[in-house]
């Protein structure tokens, strides 16, 4: 296999919250010790609930937000320290889709604005290089060239999110963090903008971190996929194999709650209910993450932190499959 084209390991995103003088001090550990690799031309897939840190992630791989340890590797390069015309460099080649198409576009700017403004900050082509490139760029994400002198209020939310991902593929990037892209947008526009990132993916080889709530929209356009809960990565395994037979309960009980199109199947479809709330992030204790809400929870989880372990090709880390010397069929029969 080829080196990864990113690579995070051990990273740390906490922000501190304490209000007050003398109040105790106040960690939100939003993404707290995740390691994972993306290789070119790949889609790496990142699903969890709300608020678990997914969005942070990759606001920290693009360098929105710094990690206080750990490190984010691109190309082999820890990009972590990156500061000034390295950064800058940086940013060509690393871009970011994001979530909301109505407040991630300037409303005073034309759609021709908006595109050009990353060749202007980084003084790439002549003026009418510019032009032909922005009209090219409407023309790949499936908008008309009268579009140009449009503003974003003309537009509707699926054309938006087009403008947005033209403005990233100015400046020929070669790995983008895709920030649910259509969680925004009608169901019937959500399969377009993901058909029109496979199609741009096809044509010129970028690699994907996509973020997402979608499972079952995850599962099609992912090659890998990592699931997050509370600041850490639970499980991680090729999209295909991870639905077919996922091993960490976390995943299961997520998986489960995927609505199934077939009455009949449906109903011999077996949800997993996960009882109890979500822990909160600040100052969390050192234990499993999961513990609180996991049907078979021991006293171990309550106490340690589970490694990540590889588990028939996968990824996960719970306590059940460590050391074992059962396969994942028989740990998830007992």
């Amino acid at each position: 296999m080829s080196e990864p084209i990113l690579s995070v390991e051990h990273c740390c995103t906490w922000f501190d919250v304490t209000r007050g003088l003398l109040a105790k001090k106040q960690i939100v550990k939003a993404v707290d010790d995740v390691s994972f690799q993306i290789y070119p031309g790949e889609t790496f897939g990142l699903v969890g609930e709300s608020g678990c840190g997914k969005s942070t992630l990759g606001r920290t791989i693009v360098r929105i937000y710094s990690p206080v340890s750990g490190s984010v590797r691109y190309k082999g390069r820890d990009v972590t320290g990156l500061k000034g015309s390295e950064l800058k460099e940086f940013r060509k080649q690393v871009q970011m889709i994001f979530q909301d198409p109505y407040a991630s576009l300037d409303p005073r700017m034309t759609v021709g604005e908006i595109i050009r403004e990353p060749m202007d900050i980084h003084n790439l082509h002549s003026h009418k290089e510019r032009e032909e490139r922005v009209a090219e760029l409407l023309q790949i994400v499936g908008l008309k060239p009268d579009h140009i002198r449009r503003y974003p209020h003309e537009f509707s939310g699926g054309q938006r999110q087009r403008i947005g991902i033209a403005r990233t593929l100015a400046l020929d990037p070669e790995f983008i963090v895709c920030d649910e892209p259509i969680s925004a947008l009608d169901v019937s526009i959500q399969a377009q903008v993901i058909n029109l990132l496979e199609n741009i993916q096809k044509k010129l080889g970028i690699s994907y971190l996509f973020i997402a709530h979608d499972l079952s929209m995850v599962k099609h356009i992912s090659d890998r996929i990592g699931v997050m809960y509370l600041g850490h990565i639970v499980e991680t395994g090729p999209s295909k194999v991870l639905y077919r037979h996922p091993l960490h309960p976390y995943t299961q009980g997520l998986l489960s709650a995927v609505p199934i199109p077939d009455p009949k199947t449906a109903r011999q479809h077996r949800r997993i209910m996960l009882d109890g709330e979500i822990p909160t992030p600040i100052n969390p204790k050192p234990c499993c993450p999961f513990a609180s809400r996991c049907p078979r929870a021991t006293d171990q989880c309550f106490q340690a932190l589970p490694p990540m372990v590889e588990v028939e090709g996968r990824q996960v880390a719970c306590f059940l499959y460590q050391e074992s010397g059962c396969t994942a069929s028989e740990i998830q029969s007992q």
